[in-house]
């Protein structure tokens, strides 16, 4: 079974959350529910999934306890909002906030990645073309450049050197690159390591601050959607620190709650920590707190970050459009200016 808990897509958490609920409220027992939806789980995964989830109930066990079961598939989150769920009565609210939680979640990511997509693939295509141009097409005209009898130009000289490196040490550049890729994801996989990285990309001019309110949006509605399940803030704060993927902000979080039981404010830990919490998160966190409607003021201010993320995604696109396109023409240009300017020259070395 372990090879499937990483396969389970935000998609069919969603479905399950959702389509869960409705049968909830249309009144269907819960084992009938759970097993409808084995019948509609969108992947051989989760078929799986549900259909040990339906037998754990079947065998009188609490839905909540069963996904704890899963853990890694649906997180603490899920498992705590479900168990409040089942506790209060309100198990088909609870899970449609879930369904609504993971729903925006994912266009949020979707959002970030997204604005990302378009760089990469002009990236590889000027790499790409760069390779093609240097490697197989440059070097059927390279004999006619030697037949030359004057010094060709700087470029060309240049370009001529660059085509000898890669057809010469190409593989040894690719298996270099290959190794050093690989070494990254060792590392970033280490905490020690990832937790440098991910500080790192904060620092970063407009992909610190699309970062920043990626976070901060995933921090405000988890924990909003916790404290509004009936959760308690100690409670809820360390199960939102674990949900984070930026470690920077995981052990900010974590810290929260620690502090919490010495009896300090969310929003006194924010306010010390301003470099990676905005200055106006820590004050309006502060009147939720004083207001008692802390849950309400986070998913309020979750919306904004939600808000500053798409506005910031779109910025970046067009920021970087204008700019990848002039590296590219540049590559481009180069190579082009190298294989024309002998020629060019040649014609002038002509005498009528």
């Amino acid at each position: 079974m372990n090879k499937f808990l990483d396969r389970l897509s935000t998609q069919d958490k969603i479905m399950f959350a959702k389509r869960m609920a409705i049968l909830v409220k249309a009144g269907i027992p819960l084992l009938d529910s759970l097993k409808m939806l084995k019948g509609q789980a969108g992947s051989r995964a989760a078929t799986k999934i549900f259909s040990q989830i339906a037998a754990d109930v079947e065998r009188g066990k609490f839905l909540s306890s069963s996904l704890e079961s899963f853990q890694k598939v649906f997180g603490e989150f899920a498992v705590n909002v479900v168990r409040v769920g089942e506790l209060s009565g309100t198990l088909e609210g609870n899970l449609n906030y879930l369904a609504e939680e993971l729903k925006k979640k994912q266009e949020l990511k979707r959002k970030v990645v997204g604005a990302m997509v378009y760089p990469a693939i002009v990236v590889v295509a000027t790499v790409a073309l760069s390779v093609l141009l240097t490697v197989f097409i440059f070097p059927k005209i390279l004999p006619v450049f030697a037949s030359f009898k004057f010094e060709l130009p700087f470029t060309t000289r240049a370009l001529i050197f660059i085509s000898s490196v890669f057809i010469h040490y190409g593989g040894y550049i690719f298996l270099s690159l290959t190794v050093i890729g690989a070494a990254f994801i060792f590392l970033y996989r280490q905490p020690k390591f990832k937790i440098i990285f991910d500080d790192l990309i904060l620092r970063i001019p407009l992909f610190g601050r699309i970062s920043q309110s990626y976070h901060m949006a995933n921090f405000c509605r988890t924990m909003g959607l916790l404290l509004k399940s009936q959760i308690l803030v100690v409670e809820a704060t360390r199960i939102t620190g674990k949900t984070m993927k930026n470690l920077v902000y995981k052990r900010e979080i974590e810290a929260i709650s620690h502090n919490l039981l010495k009896g300090e404010k969310i929003s006194t830990h924010l306010e010390r920590n301003s470099r990676i919490f905005p200055l106006i998160l820590a004050q309006m966190v502060a009147v939720g707190e004083t207001t008692g409607n802390l849950s309400e003021t986070l998913l309020f201010i979750a919306e904004l970050y939600e808000n500053e993320v798409d506005m910031l995604t779109k910025n970046l696109s067009t920021s970087l459009e204008p700019i990848l396109m002039i590296m590219m023409g540049a590559v481009v240009g180069f190579i082009a200016v190298s294989i024309i300017t002998p020629i060019y020259e040649v014609t002038q070395h002509i005498h009528p």
